[in-house]
């Protein structure tokens, strides 16, 4: 505890440093970046970030290749308070397709845009108990940070204009456009660390023990990327990027202080006891490799017609592990796997997208249509495991399916300005359609990866069937569907009086699953002087049910006093899901209110933003209702052999309430150098204000939860109320570096009951990196992030049963602990 206490202390004075040292400073900054031109949340040209009507971050290239992490989520929650990535461990799929959130909404409530077009997400649901459980958000680490120009944050909602999923805001990765150039980069880096334990004792006449704490170099990281500007014609460019990236894994797993072999004849532990190494978890960041290619292409056709489009690919083969499986453990076969065993979750994702577009003028109008295809597949390879219910001719490893989505999205939009009498400015009008097709396919994996081979224990039970970790999907389970969405907006904006600029936008969308959808939005800018701005605006929207949540499904067999039953997730249109209440699907609806200030003082721009996001009819995963009077239940309705299970289910509402403040202040110091200093912060509050109920469980005695405690407590407190950030930039000569603290607010890991709750204290975490540039093209960095090696709180051994992980999934920072890398870049 003194060791941590020492470092968050130190922490909080470096961060306090950063930011006096930016107010130390003589103000003599030629240019802000605040000037820079947006194009999310507004449809009229050369607005800039502080001119709009509601809160637009602008994260530039540099920002993302001055860090440690070439992963886009993890740059962005760095950069941003109000977006948060959570790194889960030990929740199947969850470990290799990570969500971030922002202003403390679900992952999929944020709308993903790549050049103002939606990018489809991944075919993963998330099912564990972690951030974003029941969501399936766009995978952003699927796109390469060399081919970026700027990422757009838009921090408002936006469904009004953009459609589904802009409910807490839009993020807008914005490509590269460049005729020449380039740069080529390598990273290399590790985990160099030490945690704390909190060891439970053996059990009673075992002599073995377990160290205090634990130092680990792993995490070995390389990536390798390259962007290349390459001319078409007179006027085109055709910009391509690279990356390849190789990632050891992360182990911070705790000391396993179980029982791990049968007792001997004579009733002593196993002489091994004492000699096994009981550090046998991966619990942490999994192994990865992975490739990434990106292109993105424009070109002038004459007749004020352009040609644009982009496309990508890339292969992401992971491995993570599931919870360590003793020699003596009835899962297990001693003849396998003498010592035990640790099952391995081996996902390959196959992510692909194409989009083309003609950008022409007619009359008055700038006309823009584009076509778009993505897909996202995930295949699961079970390694290092068995099927007990085979017995000793097992195989250890087998493929278990997967799934894969796919959306296919026509665009066509209409700009034009027209003098309308009164107004100060010409009348922005915007109208558009956008027509989507999603599909959703759901394979079943081999038949030894799911099935029941009817080997039975020594007591006569039945051997648990199907792969360990991860049962494969059935045939039973297999989905091939699809949907289609079409919809229509007008958007328009003009400047009222000088003073005052406002707008307003309307958009309707139907669904060939659950029907139609109406939103709106106002917003309003009032300037009482160049350097003083209220804003805010008012509006409803919507997230449509995903074809995830609504098709996917799985089935594990539970044998029951020696009868099997069958465990499953149903499809919400299902019959037993149906006989137990639930409904299909429809839309989430949102109210979001905002208002804020923009502030400007010469080179320093301040801005606050206030806002309340109220969701009705929020999509969330039941509790698994396996309840003996659920089973008796079901089994009255028809089903025999059906032991329960869980279902999407429309029926949480929220409030969400919150403040985001960011101050840039760029300085140029003379002989000092140039400093940027961006101050930000987030708070945010969310209140769970009704659950799920359906009249048939609420019937029974006593009446199962559909959605508990601990559901609740994950989506009100499993993210942090607030985020402060401190980011430092100085720039001299060929010598630059960059200084960073991040403190994280409190958060709480929910228990089955209040007694197992357990709280995460408030954390700072800071990272350096310094710069040198050899020649003006090659470029050194050496850095670190989560420089004082910080950690979670480590679990107790009542919340760690099996030692295998002594830290909660939900820490927003993870629990990897300090990274070291160095960097080299060369332009050309």
């Amino acid at each position: 505890m003194q060791r941590n206490t020492k470092k968050t202390v130190l922490s909080l004075s470096i961060a306090a440093m950063f930011a006096g040292s930016a107010y130390a400073q003589e103000n003599t900054s030629t240019e802000s970046s605040a000037a820079t031109v947006v194009v999310t949340g507004t449809r009229v040209a050369n607005r800039s970030a502080l001119d709009t009507a509601a809160a637009v971050d602008i994260i530039s290239a540099d920002t993302l290749k001055n860090t440690g992490t070439t992963e886009m989520n993890q740059a962005l929650s760095i950069a941003l308070p109000s977006l948060n990535f959570p790194r889960p461990s030990l929740t199947d799929g969850t470990d290799t397709i990570r969500p971030a959130t922002l202003r403390g909404m679900a992952p999929d409530q944020t709308l993903v845009l790549v050049n103002s077009k939606r990018r489809h997400s991944s075919a993963l649901v998330n099912l564990n108990g972690s951030v974003g459980r029941g969501s399936a958000a766009v995978d952003m680490n699927t796109i390469p940070t060399a081919i970026v120009k700027n990422i757009e944050v838009l921090r408002d909602g936006a469904a009004a204009q953009y459609g589904s999923d802009a409910i807490s805001g839009v993020v807008n990765l914005r490509l590269r456009t460049d005729r020449d150039g380039g740069e080529a980069s390598v990273t290399y880096g590790a985990r160099f660390t030490e945690y704390d334990l909190f060891n439970d004792v053996p059990p009673a006449g075992g002599t073995w023990s377990g160290p205090a704490k634990r130092e680990r170099t792993d995490g070995q990281s390389a990536t390798v990327s390259a962007w290349k500007g390459l001319p078409l014609g007179e006027t085109g460019h055709l910009t391509i990027a690279a990356e390849y990236k190789d990632q050891s894994r992360t182990e911070r797993g705790g000391y396993d202080m179980r029982q791990q072999y049968p007792r001997l004849a004579n009733g002593a532990f196993d002489p091994r006891e004492n000699t096994i190494n009981r550090f046998n978890a991966w619990y942490g960041d999994p192994e990865m490799q992975q490739t990434t290619l990106f292109a993105n292409a424009g070109n002038d056709l004459g007749n004020g017609m352009k040609a644009y489009g982009w496309a990508s690919y890339q292969k992401r083969e992971a491995r993570s592990s599931g919870f360590f499986r003793t020699a003596r453990d009835d899962r297990n076969v001693i003849s396998i796997y003498p010592d035990g065993f640790l099952p391995v979750i081996a996902p390959i994702v196959d992510d692909f997208a194409l989009t083309g577009g003609l950008t022409w003028t007619i009359g008055d109008w700038d006309l823009d249509t584009s076509l778009g295809y993505g897909k996202n597949k995930m295949q699961f390879e079970i390694q290092n495991t068995l099927n007990r219910s085979i017995g000793a001719s097992s195989k250890t490893e087998f493929d278990a399916g997967g799934f894969s989505y796919d959306q296919l999205v026509f665009n066509l939009t209409g700009v034009r300005k027209l003098d309308v009498a009164g107004l100060s400015s010409p009348l922005n009008i915007a109208v558009g359609t956008e027509v989507r097709r999603e599909g959703y396919e759901l394979f079943a994996g081999e038949r030894e990866s799911w099935d029941y081979f009817g080997e039975r224990l020594a007591s006569g039970a039945p051997a648990a069937p199907g792969a360990q970790v991860f049962p494969g999907f059935r045939p039973a389970n297999e989905v091939d569907t699809h949907r289609t969405a079409a919809g229509a907006f007008v958007d328009l904006e003009a400047n009222i009086t000088p003073e005052l600029l406002a707008s307003a936008a309307i958009r309707a969308e139907h669904y060939s699953d659950f029907g139609n959808s109406l939103a709106g939005k106002l917003s309003a800018r009032y300037d009482f002087t160049k350097s003083f701005a209220l804003r805010g605006s008012l509006q409803n929207g919507f997230r449509a049910p995903s074809p995830q949540q609504q098709n996917f499904t799985s089935t594990s067999t539970n044998f029951i006093n020696g009868v099997p039953f069958e465990i499953t997730t149903f499809k919400p249109t299902d019959p037993v899901a149906v006989a137990l209440g639930a409904q299909p699907l429809d839309a989430e609806k949102s109210v979001n209110l905002s208002l804020g200030a923009v502030l400007r003082f010469d080179r320093i721009s301040l801005t606050v933003d206030a806002y309340r996001i109220k969701i009705r009819d929020r999509i969330v995963l039941s509790e698994n209702l396996t309840q003996a009077n659920v089973r008796d239940y079901i089994a009255s309705q028809g089903f025999i052999g059906v032991g329960g299970g869980r279902f999407f289910i429309n029926g949480v509402n929220t409030t969400t309430d919150g403040v985001d403040i960011v101050m840039n202040w760029p300085v140029n110091a003379g002989a000092a150098g140039r400093f940027d200093t961006t101050l930000a912060a987030n708070f945010n509050s969310t209140e769970v204000t009704k659950t799920p109920v359906t009249a048939q469980l609420a019937a029974l005695n006593p009446a199962p939860v559909l959605f508990d405690r601990a559901n609740i407590i994950a989506i009100e407190e499993g993210q942090p109320k607030n985020k402060f950030s401190a980011n430092l930039n100085w720039k001299l000569g060929p010598w630059g570096a960059t200084a960073r603290a991040t403190r994280y607010g409190k958060t709480m890991t929910p228990g089955t009951t209040a007694a197992f709750d357990f709280q995460l204290g408030a954390k700072t975490i800071v990272d350096l990196e310094g710069r040198y540039a050899l020649t003006p093209k090659l470029t050194l960095a050496l850095g670190a992030d989560n420089v004082f090696d910080q950690y979670p709180e480590t679990l107790p051994p009542a919340l760690n049963t099996t030692g295998n992980t002594p830290f909660s999934n939900y820490s927003p920072f993870g629990r990897s602990g300090r990274f070291v890398y160095a960097r080299a870049n060369y332009a050309f």
